[in-house]
């Protein structure tokens, strides 16, 4: 069977500051080599040269398939709809300071609630976890107009008592810049200090700051080193990178089948580039035992979760018949989706050409319905 290829090779990785949160940007190499048949995927892009600010890809080429463009962020839960009334707390109970009533309350969207009891505790206490969520609440504009500065303030005195979540948090609105004048510097080493007090978060947007090579100098295996610490800790951003550092032999040594196992991990916790990168392996039995029927299944769901990568691919794969009976229409919808996306691809537009009147008609129409119109 003709083997299918990765998403684009490790060209440059580099951290990108966005709003309150730090992305990296890992590419991927490919090696799949064909089985018998030519190769009907697209060639890889080229390696760019490693610097934070690299050239775009070709326009030809397939697109990377980078992480989500916001790295992790402190959690938060849903906001509450515009207009809708708090919930109504049920009586509080007595301020028990074994009980974190505040974060309770959090946890069940009870804003104000958490607020004031959370601002109580903070000023006759001194207690840092409230600190924290007070933090939270300004910076997030939960229960209470968002105030970055007054964010900051409170992170801050929470950070100073060892909080970890709230170095972690100062240490993103610094670099950001939000809350005050950004401070780059300030907030790696904020992050260091959350790392080291087992953030896993902080642990791998430090890793990115390694990887760009901008605050601190490039350190491809330290990058590593903070990567498994919070690959390690579950973190699926950080398992995703380790992955393509194992693939490449970058900062470890080469290890196709730890490389396979940690995409696994980030694709079992919903990382979707991870999803389509572990679907390939497991299409090419790279790293992992050879699973065709797993691996369409999974580029099939990422698909639907609109990556363009796994889109292209499933288009191929169904229009050729590959591993599946040949479906040409529903190939075709996948690919024409997948160009909207911007991720075109010369070959199935000169199939695409070739199809009957019929046929083009239903996988326009399909393609259509995907995006909600009539």
């Amino acid at each position: 069977m003709t083997a299918l290829r990765r998403a684009t090779p490790l060209a440059a990785a580099r951290a990108r500051l966005l709003a309150s949160a730090v992305a990296g940007v890992v590419a991927f190499s490919a090696n799949a080599l064909a089985q018998g048949a030519p190769n009907p995927f697209p060639e890889p892009i080229k390696p760019e040269a490693p610097a934070p600010k690299s050239a775009a890809p070709k326009a030809a080429a397939p697109k990377a398939a980078p992480p989500k463009a916001a790295a992790p962020k402190p959690d938060a839960p849903k906001q509450q709809k515009k207009g809708a009334p708090e919930k109504t707390a049920a009586p509080a109970a007595p301020d028990d300071p074994n009980a974190d009533l505040a974060y309770g309350a959090y946890q069940m969207g009870l804003y104000r609630t958490a607020f004031n009891i959370a601002l109580k505790r903070a000023q006759e206490t001194g207690d840092p976890k409230s600190m924290t969520l007070l933090g939270e609440l300004y910076s997030n504009a939960l229960g209470i107009k968002r105030d970055d500065a007054k964010a900051a303030e409170w992170y801050k005195q929470a950070a100073d008592r060892g909080d970890r979540e709230a170095m972690f948090a100062l240490g993103m609105m610094k670099i950001a810049g939000r809350g005050g004048p950004a401070n780059r510097d300030e907030g790696a080493r904020l992050l260091a200090s959350s790392a080291k007090l087992g953030k896993a978060a902080a642990a791998y947007n430090l890793g990115l700051l390694y990887l760009e090579g901008q605050v601190f100098p490039q350190d491809i295996k330290r990058a590593a080193e903070l990567f498994r610490q919070a690959a390690n800790a579950g973190n699926p951003e950080a398992q995703y990178a380790l992955a393509t550092f194992y693939k490449e032999g970058r900062g470890v040594e080469k290890d196709l089948a730890e490389a396979a196992k940690l995409m696994r991990a980030a694709a079992m916790v919903d990382n979707l580039d991870a999803e389509v990168e572990y679907a390939i392996a497991l299409y090419n039995g790279t790293g992992t035992p050879k699973d065709v029927p797993t691996a369409i299944a999974l580029l099939n769901r990422a698909a639907r979760q609109n990556s363009p990568i796994a889109q292209n691919r499933l288009a191929r794969i169904l229009v050729d018949g590959l591993g599946v009976p040949v479906d040409k229409v529903q190939g075709f919808k996948w690919h024409l989706i997948a160009k909207t996306a911007g991720n075109g691809d010369p070959d199935l537009d000169a199939k695409f050409a070739q199809l009957s009147p019929i046929e083009k008609a239903k996988s326009e129409d399909l393609a259509r319905k995907w995006f909600g119109a009539k």
